[in-house]
């Protein structure tokens, strides 16, 4: 027997039935190909592997074009006699450019300049920073405005301050000298004597970069714990026993680097005694009482236009810059040893 099906009614009276509508499935993306799979896979391991060299890659190259390569033409230049009028016409040497210098007295001289301003400068300059950084370690009123007051040195333009530190020192005029006579002394020319051109020199340092090692050392100090000074009081330290056995101990490493750095400085001075010398500035006063190495390199090289001798002397000075650095890292390792 036939089953029974039942149909649906026809609208409008109609026999015909009607259709069921048609289901409307959502449309289907594209599978993407496995080629094109790979090509994704293998680009987005190229960007996590390469993406940071990219990034990093402005800095080496500015580096290879304003670093690596001047020295190393330095460097070669050093190793052959070249005018400064004629740069190109360069006759090999070898190592006669440095030995000429051993035998030359006025490096020697300009090298003992260095070192003496070195040690006038530095010494003073990064006790002083000691000081002002404990003293402002304390809760002081208005303690901000004095943080950015002893910054203001280190802002200021070496032209600016040599300038100023030039009429302060003056022979006849210079406010150093009036106050000398005011309590009893003579007038001392600053500018012609050896040890006082150098001390005059050494100021202008001394004003420039003592607030800058303040902040650096009080930046260290505040993070010395509290604890151990709230140790070092209940034992009955008085703040100066504090200072020499909590604070100095706690701040040697930051002490060596601020030694290291004024040293490197040092070596380099160039603009303070060629502003301080006037006119003849290059050749550090008269009878090169105050003649750094820097000054001497400038002299022989854009004054006595000897290229080859001025790469010479760049390089010696890049040797001592290494001998200090090794230094540094001996003493580094005795102190984490000895820790």
């Amino acid at each position: 027997m036939r089953p029974f099906t039942p149909q649906t009614a026809s609208p409008a009276g109609t026999g015909d039935a009607v259709p069921d509508s048609p289901s409307k499935e959502p449309p289907q993306e594209p599978r993407e190909s496995a080629r094109g799979k790979a090509w994704r896979s293998r680009r987005y391991r190229w960007d996590i592997k390469y993406s940071p060299y990219g990034f990093v890659a402005p800095f080496f190259v500015f580096f290879a074009a304003f670093g690596v390569f001047p020295l190393l033409y330095t460097g070669w230049t050093s190793l052959h006699r070249v005018s400064l009028t004629a740069p190109t016409d360069m006759e090999w040497v070898g190592l006669d450019n440095f030995t000429r210098l051993l035998e030359d007295e006025f490096f020697w001289n300009a090298l003992r300049n260095t070192f003496t301003i070195g040690i006038i400068s530095t010494v003073p300059q990064l006790l002083m920073a000691l000081g002002i950084a404990h003293l402002l370690n304390y809760r002081l009123r208005a303690s901000g405005f004095f943080r950015v007051a002893i910054l203001t040195p280190y802002a200021t333009s070496v032209a600016a301050a040599t300038l100023v530190f030039v009429l302060l020192f003056g022979r006849d005029y210079g406010m150093i000298n009036w106050l000398l006579e005011s309590v009893g002394f003579g007038k001392v020319d600053w500018q012609s004597g050896t040890l006082s051109s150098q001390i005059a020199v050494s100021s202008i340092v001394i004003w420039r970069w003592t607030g800058y090692n303040a902040l650096i050392y009080l930046a260290a100090m505040q993070a010395v714990p509290n604890d151990l000074y709230e140790s070092a009081a209940l034992d009955g330290a008085t703040r100066w026993q504090q200072f020499i056995h909590v604070t100095i101990p706690s701040l040697r490493p930051t002490i060596l680097f601020t030694v290291v750095v004024s040293t490197i400085g040092a070596t380099q001075l160039f603009g303070e005694p060629l502003l301080f010398g006037g006119a003849g500035g290059q050749k550090g006063g008269a009878s090169h009482q105050f003649q750094t190495l820097g000054l001497y390199l400038y002299e022989q090289g854009w004054f006595n236009f000897h290229l080859g001798r001025a790469s010479a002397i760049a390089w010696t000075m890049f040797l001592l810059l290494l001998v200090i650095a090794a230094v540094n890292l001996l003493i580094v390792r005795r102190l984490r040893k000895s820790q």
